[in-house]
């Protein structure tokens, strides 16, 4: 069973936040083991394997990249740890704004303007698969809408992490 049929939601790579904790609630109560305790082995086995997956569940939707990656690899379109090349373009532009992060230490300004260039890259790469993401259907949005997902996806973790460095400045 997977993250999507235990909340008995459609797959989607953009989860509705506002409904979630409703559910995940209403799902935790069900399943609960102590509710269980007077039941067979198998069916407090059964309980506390939904209610860990439930968790799991939770967690993931929580985090938008974490959803995509998910849904990416129940289409087993992303393996965990894989090596993934990302385009020349794209590498050239952060390696712009990696060389400029090393100067960033001291200057605030030109923190700012870094930050400001990866906000613009952040949205130039969320353009071309924001309608994908938001309005996705399963068996009707295409695998290869699906690989751009992916591209983009690989491509906000490289940001992610320039960003972290950028954060960690004092």
């Amino acid at each position: 069973m997977n993250y999507f049929e235990i909340f008995g939601i459609p797959i989607q790579l953009k989860v509705d936040k506002n409904e979630l904790p409703k559910k995940f609630f209403e799902l935790s109560r069900k399943f609960h083991p102590d509710f269980y305790a007077n039941t067979t082995p198998s069916e407090q086995t059964k309980a506390l394997e939904i209610t860990a997956n439930l968790n799991k569940a939770f967690k993931t939707f929580q985090n938008p990249d974490d959803t995509i990656k998910y849904v990416l690899q129940l289409k087993e379109l992303l393996q965990e740890e894989e090596k993934y090349q990302l385009p020349p373009d794209f590498l050239m532009e952060v390696l712009e704004i990696n060389e400029k992060l090393m100067d960033a230490e001291d200057d605030p300004e030109l923190k700012l303007s870094l930050q400001s260039a990866i906000n613009n890259l952040q949205s130039d790469i969320y353009g071309p698969v924001k309608e994908t993401v938001e309005h996705y259907q399963d068996g009707v949005t295409t695998e290869e809408e699906l690989l751009q997902v992916k591209e983009y996806y690989y491509k906000k973790k490289y940001l992610h992490r320039i960003q972290q460095q950028l954060n960690g400045m004092s």
